[in-house]
């Protein structure tokens, strides 16, 4: 939607609900712009050059993520995880380390689970990229909770990056950027719906990135006000012909479970888990459902491409 960055400023002062109703008012006309490139951009769908293929010769990957932007949504994510394993799957939750208290028994549990936790920034706006040296700051104390926290992989609020810059983090992996979405307050795409990696520089290790390929869940719930998953199967149906990585993010702030009524800015979780179901039904044994370090760690270790010209 390329907010301008004053709109971050002012926010607070918006109530939420007119806030939403502000960026659903946005996303619908830029969504008239840009029927013919998303959800899919054909421009993005070539794999790397020299690429050798997913384990166990699958045809696609297919990656769980989300992140948990609120208290609210961390109260909600032992049901979400329940959900998840339910179904056969896993994934990894994203906290904003210093916004609202974590527990460290909701982290053990999910770990111990068989899924990953990740650090989504210390709090929920664009504060980390106001400046190089306000991002040093928080790098620090954003690699203390990474050791603490056992974490590998780091998202940044609000999807915002500087793949320079965030090579001053410990991490195996970023996940702050997509393929293509133009709904995205900093909107450039990295053109491509396959992992690369970012080189080092300056004695730094380089990392893995992890774009999202498909919608968010706001996106397309909350701000477009979408009934079904049909854009959903409509980007994985075209990632799966292309064999890349689905690669989606959503959040338990926004998910409304055991049939409540959804508030302004929530959705069914039962849309969620038509997806997997679909994929799970649709693609049997056809892809590989790695956790984000998992597939940072194949990708690093098997196929370490170019990054790739932004779409």
């Amino acid at each position: 939607m390329n907010l301008p960055k004053y709109y971050y400023y002012v926010k607070p002062l918006i109530p939420r609900r007119l806030q939403v109703a502000l960026r659903s008012i946005l996303a619908t006309r830029k969504l008239e712009a840009c029927r013919d490139s998303w959800p899919v951009d054909s421009r993005t769908g070539d794999a790397p050059l020299g690429w050798p293929g997913w384990p166990d010769q699958r045809g696609f990957a297919f990656v769980l993520t989300h992140d948990v932007d609120t208290f609210r949504g961390h109260e909600r994510c032992r049901q979400l995880a329940q959900l998840e394993e339910g179904l056969g799957f896993r994934s990894s939750f994203n906290f904003v380390a210093a916004q609202y208290p974590v527990s460290r028994e909701l982290l053990e549990e999910l770990r111990s689970g068989g899924f990953e936790v990740g650090v989504h920034g210390l709090v929920h706006d664009h504060s980390l990229y106001e400046s190089l040296p306000a991002f040093l700051a928080q790098a620090q104390r954003i690699n203390g909770y990474l050791r603490d926290w056992q974490s590998v992989g780091f998202r940044s609020p609000c999807m915002y990056h500087n793949l320079e810059w965030l090579q001053h983090l410990d991490i195996e992996y970023d996940a702050s950027t997509f393929d293509h979405d133009p709904f995205e307050p900093q909107s450039d795409g990295m053109g491509t719906i396959f992992p690369f990696w970012v080189e080092g520089s300056g004695g730094r290790r380089g990392y893995v990135e992890l774009p999202y390929t498909l919608p968010q869940d706001f996106t397309v719930f909350v701000l477009l006000k979408e009934r079904g998953i049909d854009l959903w199967k409509k980007k994985i149906d075209w990632i799966a012909e292309r064999g890349g990585m689905a690669l989606i993010n959503t959040h338990p702030d926004y998910m409304c479970f055991n049939g409540a009524t959804p508030g302004f800015q929530e959705y069914h979780a039962q849309l969620y888990a038509e997806l997997l179901d679909y994929v799970k039904t649709r693609y049997q044994g056809a892809y590989w459902q790695p956790l984000p370090r998992e597939m940072a760690r194949f990708w690093e270790g098997n196929f370490k491409g170019s990054a790739p010209v932004a779409a």
